[in-house]
């Protein structure tokens, strides 16, 4: 976490119960954290372009959602990093419990008949993003939405590593790849919060070029942004797989990767 002594900018005194490494208005006056703020884009931009492909594609609304969700988990974040208003905290932390939710609902879903819905399944992903938000709300402490958003995602990896190693093996390296992606943020999320001294010390002594690269977490941004993308990506093609179209990864620019199906013609 940050030091004491930040300085104040256009949005005044921070209010967040949370204030990350990177030095506060730094950069511009307007924005307290700018590259923590600027990496969203990666969450933001994406997904909005896979949600109007699956509009297009016809697929399940839940697809869309999830494109639509980590959207929002990218706005909520921008908005805080920009501002650090304990309003804006919620507004970034909250949607990652929902989103997590409609990930998992996903993936427990990927094997069922096209549009079908599980009511038991989405009543416990309800409640439970309720209690999380009430019991957020009233204790106001990051380390419990920490495990909750913690435990979501072990039940995602849990359940993708079930699909990569006894229905789609063919699957695993898009699998682990958002894994890895995902793991190697968390890695650096964590080496932000553990050495914030030392970090904040190294930038003051090297040019703002190289000092950039160590704002561990805007990476963490970036790769969770990813990573979530490219899940997303998997439980698409699993989805896809299992009603018989035709699901391709291409890379757009020969960058950044997409879906292209197509039903299964019946003669």
């Amino acid at each position: 976490m940050a030091p004491a002594g930040d300085r104040e900018g256009y949005w005044g005194p921070t209010t967040s119960t949370l204030d990350w490494c990177e030095e506060n208005y730094a950069v511009t006056w307007y924005i307290a954290e700018f590259w923590n703020t600027v990496s969203n884009l990666i969450m933001i931009i994406p997904p909005i372009f896979g949600a109007i492909q699956s509009i297009r594609g016809g697929l399940e609304k839940r697809y869309i959602a999830s494109y639509l969700a980590l959207t929002v988990v990218g706005m909520g974040s921008w908005c805080f990093h920009m501002t650090l208003k304990y309003e804006m905290q919620l507004l970034d932390e909250l949607p990652m419990i929902y989103s997590c939710c409609i990930f998992v609902y996903c993936m427990f879903e990927c094997f069922k008949t096209k549009n079908s819905v599980n009511y038991h399944l989405l009543f416990t992903l309800v409640l439970f993003s309720l209690i999380v938000t009430t019991v957020y709300l009233k204790v106001k402490e990051p380390i419990f939405h920490q495990v909750m958003y913690g435990m979501l995602v072990f039940t995602l990896v849990v359940r993708s590593i079930y699909i990569v190693t006894w229905v789609y093996p063919w699957l695993r390296g898009l699998g682990y790849t958002s894994l890895g992606v995902f793991l190697l943020g968390f890695l650096l999320w964590n080496i932000d919060n553990i050495f914030c001294d030392s970090l904040r010390n190294f930038r003051k002594k090297v040019p703002p070029i190289i000092a950039v690269t160590t704002q561990f977490h805007a990476w963490w941004h970036i790769l969770t942004g990813l990573g979530s993308y490219l899940h997303i990506l998997f439980s698409l093609y699993t989805r896809t797989l299992y009603l018989r179209y035709r699901p391709k990864v291409k890379f757009l620019f020969g960058i950044w990767p997409v879906i292209l199906f197509e039903p299964l013609r019946k003669h």
